[in-house]
C-alpha cells in the first residue's frame, strides 16, 4: 500500500520509519531489552515496566556506574545504559490487581508487547499473551525465554554463559587443548542475549508486516538455547555433512584460509585471506609468488589440508615486517589484514568516528551519557534522536495521564506502592 505524501511527511517528521508502532516493554536484563532498543532506534514509542524501588536487575549490576554532574555515582550502570536507551519508563507493581489493570491498559494501546519472565509467570497476573491478545486480538506477542515455552526445560531460567555452553558456542571458542591458554572460552559480549533480541526484533517487525495483511496479531516464542542453536552456522553443517566434531583451533578458521593471527616485529595482525585471488596477492606483498601455484596451497582446499605447512612459513615471514607497514602493503594489494584494537582503538578508529557511532546525548543527571549509535542506515527514512536510557519511574506521571489517570488517582496508586 502506498502512503499518501502527507503520511510520509508525519513519519519524517516523527523521526523512525516505526514511528507509528508502540511497544510495551515488560523485560529487563538484556535480550528482550536488546530488541525493545532496536525498535525504539527504529522510532517506536517504547514504554518500560519496571519494578518500584529496584527496576530492572542491570541499573545495579555495576561498577562502572554513569557519574552525575558533581561526579557522584548514579544508580545507572553501564550494563543498563547499553540496552534501554529511546524508552520511557514507568515502575508498576504486577502483583497487584491495580497495577495488573495499568499493564492492560497499556496492552489496549500497543502493538507489540515484549517479556521476558519464566514461562506462565505472567499467566498468574493475567498478562500473558492469551490474556493480553483477548482484549487486543491485534497485539504482537513476544516472549524472550532461555529454553522457550515447550520441551523438559521451560520452566527453568538460564544466562547467556550457560546457553553458550549448552548450546555448543564454547566448544568452538578457545584456543585447542595442548596449546598455552587451551580450552573453551566464551565470547567476550553476551552473545547469544544480543543474538536473541535481534531475533525476536526481527520476529515481531515480521508479525506486524503480517498483521497488514489478516488484521491479526500473533504469538512469538524465542529461546535462547533455539537462537544459538540456529547460529552454530557453519560449525553445525560442518557437523552434520561430515559427522566430525568440530574441535576448538584458536583463532583459524576452520573452513577458509590462512585466516589467523600472526606475529609482526611489533605486534599481532589479523590476517583474512577469503578466496584464491587475495592469497595470490598475499604471495606477491610477501615476495613470494611461487606459493600460488604451489599444489599445497594453490586453492582454499589445500590450503586448509595443508594450513600446517604453511602458517609456519607466513609466521617467519610477518616476523620480518613492522606491522604499519604490512598493514599498508596488503591494504594497497587488496588483502583483508588489521591490527587488533583495544575497545579505547575502536572509538578512535577513523571509520569508526566517519560513521558516527559515539553519541553523546543529555542525561537528567545533568550530564551528557555516552551511547553507541545504531548501525542501520537509511536512505529514506531517518532514525529517531536518541534520549538518554530513562531514570526509574521517570515517565510514570506522564504515561498514566495520558491513559486518563488524574493527579489524585497517580497519587493513590503510589500511596498504595502500585507505583514507584
Amino acid at each position: 500500500m502506498n502512503l499518501s505524501s502527507q503520511a510520509e511527511a508525519t513519519l519524517s517528521a516523527a523521526g523512525g520509519p516505526l514511528s507509528h508502532v508502540k511497544v510495551l516493554d515488560l523485560s529487563r536484563i538484556l535480550a528482550a531489552p536488546w530488541a525493545g532498543q532496536i525498535l525504539a532506534d527504529l522510532g517506536a514509542e517504547v514504554i518500560k515496566v519496571e519494578r518500584p524501588g529496584a527496576g530492572d536487575d542491570t541499573r545495579s549490576w555495576g561498577p562502572p556506574f554513569l557519574k552525575d554532574a558533581e561526579g557522584r555515582d548514579t544508580k545507572e550502570a553501564g550494563y543498563y545504559l547499553a540496552v534501554n536507551r529511546g524508552k520511557r519508563s514507568i515502575t508498576v507493581s504486577l502483583d497487584t490487581p491495580e497495577g495488573q489493570r495499568i499493564v492492560r491498559e497499556l496492552a489496549l494501546e500497543c502493538d507489540i508487547v515484549l517479556e521476558n519472565y519464566k514461562a506462565g509467570t505472567l499467566a498468574r497476573y493475567g498478562l500473558d499473551e492469551a490474556s493480553l491478545r483477548a482484549i487486543n486480538p491485534r497485539l504482537v506477542y513476544c516472549s524472550v525465554t532461555g529454553f522457550g515455552q515447550t520441551g523438559p526445560r521451560r520452566d527453568q531460567p538460564a544466562y547467556d554463559f550457560l546457553i553458550q555452553a549448552m548450546g555448543g558456542l564454547m566448544s568452538v571458542t578457545g584456543e585447542r587443548d595442548g596449546r598455552p591458554g587451551g580450552g573453551p572460552q566464551k565470547v567476550g559480549v553476551p552473545i547469544v542475549d544480543l543474538m536473541t533480541g535481534m531475533y525476536a526484533a526481527v520476529a515481531v517487525l515480521a508479525a506486524l508486516s503480517r498483521r497488514d495483511l489478516t488484521g491479526r496479531g500473533d504469538a512469538i516464542d524465542i529461546g535462547m538455547l533455539d537462537v544459538q542453536v540456529a547460529a552454530l552456522a557453519n560449525q553445525a553443517m560442518n557437523y552434520l555433512v561430515s559427522g566430525k566434531v568440530p574441535q576448538r583451533n584458536g583463532n583459524a578458521h576452520p573452513n577458509i584460509q590462512p585466516q589467523d593471527v600472526f606475529g609482526c616485529a611489533d605486534g599481532d595482525v589479523i590476517l583474512v585471506v577469503g578466496n584464491d585471488g587475495q592469497f595470490n596477492k598475499l604471495c606477491q606483498v610477501l615476495g613470494r609468488a611461487e606459493w600460488a601455484t604451489d599444489e599445497r596451497f594453490a586453492t582454499n582446499a589445500q590450503r586448509v589440508r595443508h594450513i600446517g605447512v604453511l602458517a609456519p612459513m607466513l609466521s617467519e615471514l610477518f616476523g620480518a615486517w613492522q606491522r604499519s607497514a604490512l598493514i599498508a602493503a596488503l591494504d594497497a594489494a587488496g588483502v583483508p589484514c588489521g591490527a587488533i584494537n583495544s575497545v579505547a582503538d575502536v572509538f578512535r578508529d577513523p571509520q569508526v568516528v566517519a560513521r558516527g557511532l559515539l553519541r553523546h546525548v543529555p542525561h537528567p543527571a545533568g550530564v551528557d551519557v555516552p551511547q553507541v549509535g545504531s548501525p542501520m542506515r537509511f536512505a529514506e527514512a531517518t532514525l529517531k534522536v536518541p534520549a538518554a536510557p530513562p531514570l526509574l519511574g521517570q515517565h510514570s506521571d506522564d504515561i498514566l495521564s495520558e491513559l486518563g489517570y488524574e493527579a489524585e488517582d497517580i497519587a493513590a496508586l503510589r500511596a498504595q506502592g502500585v507505583i514507584g
